[in-house]
């Protein structure tokens, strides 16, 4: 399955397009972090570690993951 990764240097947020629902958890969440008109979608540098795990952890799709 296609996977991206963007990490932080602490953890890697791994996303699997196929499993996304769009939903837009992570969008209202985390604006500051994903933005689908941005390419990389996805700007770790924008949030700290925490904040990533947290929101990650509400994605109801499973399409966010964490890798340490």
């Amino acid at each position: 399955m296609e996977e991206h990764e963007y990490p932080n240097g602490e953890i890697t947020i791994l996303w699997k397009p196929k499993l996304c629902i769009h939903a837009a958890v992570c969008v209202k969440t985390l604006s500051k972090v994903y933005n689908p008109k941005d390419r990389p979608w996805i700007k770790t540098e924008n949030a700290t570690t925490q904040e990533l795990i947290d929101q990650v952890a509400k994605c109801p799709s499973g399409a966010l993951s964490i890798k340490k």
